[in-house]
């Protein structure tokens, strides 16, 4: 599988990013999951200045923390550290395992995806909650 994705990006590297929009009109794109510069440029290029970059971070003892084990081959490939040394991200989200913390910074990114959004968007959700 990992090999038919690297083989399907060599030939068309917007391959994926088109299937997860095609057919989905959207105020706004929260993409959780850009592994690769190619994946960014994809995402700049369709929407332009709209687009905002959110990075997660956790440091190396909260992930293990968490179960996770590096293993070679995999944690090392492109697909889990393509975008380490990209740094023109909008946010930058820490996630070293403080709720709280964690909270604050997720409030602020939701408060501005709402600040982008019509009112009337923003209108017809608070009217069905």
């Amino acid at each position: 599988m990992i090999r038919w994705g690297e083989e399907k990006r060599k030939e068309d590297p917007g391959f994926f990013c088109r299937k997860v929009v095609e057919g989905v009109p959207q105020p706004v794109w929260v993409v959780s999951d850009a592994r690769r510069v190619s994946d960014i440029q994809w995402f700049q290029s369709s929407f332009g200045d709209v687009t905002q970059l959110v990075r997660v971070v956790a440091s190396e003892e909260s992930r293990q923390q968490r179960g996770w084990v590096f293993t070679a081959g995999v944690d090392d490939a492109e697909s889990e550290c393509g975008l380490d040394h990209y740094g023109a991200f909008d946010w930058v989200i820490e996630n070293h395992g403080e709720d709280q913390k964690l909270g604050q910074q997720l409030g602020k990114l939701v408060d501005f995806i709402h600040s982008k959004l019509q009112p009337s968007v923003c209108e017809d959700r608070a009217e069905r909650s």
